[in-house]
């Protein structure tokens, strides 16, 4: 499990198994509407949308994510691990992680987006950016009647284009697919598969290095839009795009970047959601799309047992 920016807050945590279990989840659940979040603009998020987005309309940068924290509360005290069922049963497609230690706290994710997995020389990533909300109809599908405006195309490009880059600089040997539409609960997002061939996979980390934060989650050019987020976000991203999950470079690794995902205190939750801003992103459509994704926690916190 490891953070956005590293600290001795924040640390990277490796964390050995003392067992592996194999269980069913228990589908009996109900959604329940609750309380209907506050959908005004926060005066903390205009203040760092108009900060990042100068930096944009300067030529300072061509892309900056943005991300903020929604902090809920529940009647309830739900306990962590029916959390963690809930979000099996809610979102089986996605990797769902349940990670609590004294360092890092409790945090819940539900996350569709690789950052990389494989075995032995056999690898891949994707390129995944864009987001747009299904409505009405769009929900009995994979999001096939969806049209993407310029702006989604070109941040996926973005994207796309920088994992290109870190790939060349440890194989000559991988294959791009897409971009495609692909469903991550109520949302689709742009998607592009690379697969490719890892000689020595005794430089692991040298990758993951090199390609995390990706654009997804931090901008371009890396350093310097990774060193503003840094200073200038109103909260903290901690955990929150960061990345976690199964590391084992004499087996098989599956890590992930950590979307979609809300920190645990108590009946407290903290949520956090981001966006990647561009040139002519609007204030507006970008706290939509921030309100969109923390709707995939707030529907872990709302659903009921039957």
């Amino acid at each position: 499990m490891a953070p956005f920016q590293i600290s001795e807050k924040q640390p990277i945590l490796l964390i050995r198994p003392d067992s592996v279990e194999t269980v069913l989840v228990d589908s009996g659940f109900r959604e329940s509407r609750g309380q209907v979040p506050d959908s005004h603009i926060s005066q903390e998020y205009a203040i760092d949308f108009a900060n990042f987005h100068s930096q944009l309309v300067s030529g300072t940068f061509r892309k900056i994510v943005l991300a903020r924290c929604a902090d809920e509360t529940s009647p309830d005290d739900i306990p962590p691990l029916e959390l963690f069922q809930r979000a099996c049963m809610l979102y089986p497609r996605m990797f769902i992680a349940l990670v609590s230690t004294e360092k890092s706290g409790c945090w819940l994710t539900a996350t569709p987006e690789i950052l990389l997995e494989g075995k032995a020389e056999a690898w891949r990533t994707i390129a995944l950016a864009g987001t747009m909300k299904l409505e009405g109809e769009q929900l009995n599908g994979e999001g096939e009647t969806v049209r993407w405006s310029t702006k989604n195309i070109q941040e996926q490009r973005i994207v796309a284009t920088y994992i290109t880059e870190c790939l060349e600089q440890f194989t000559g040997d991988f294959h791009e697919e897409g971009p495609r539409t692909v469903r991550a609960a109520n949302l689709v997002h742009l998607r592009s598969d690379f697969t490719f061939v890892l000689p020595d996979n005794q430089h692991l980390g040298d990758l993951l290095h090199t390609l995390h934060p990706t654009p997804a989650v931090c901008g371009l050019p890396k350093r310097e839009t990774f060193e503003f987020i840094t200073h200038n976000e109103h909260t903290p991203r901690r955990y929150y795009s960061g990345f976690m999950g199964m590391l084992d470079p004499a087996a098989e690794t599956h890590l992930y970047v950590s979307l979609r995902c809300m920190n645990i205190e108590g009946n407290r939750y903290h949520l956090y959601a981001g966006g990647g801003l561009l040139k002519d992103s609007q204030e507006e459509q970008e706290w939509a799309e921030t309100e969109a994704k923390l709707e995939t926690m707030r529907r872990c916190i709302a659903i009921k047992k039957m």
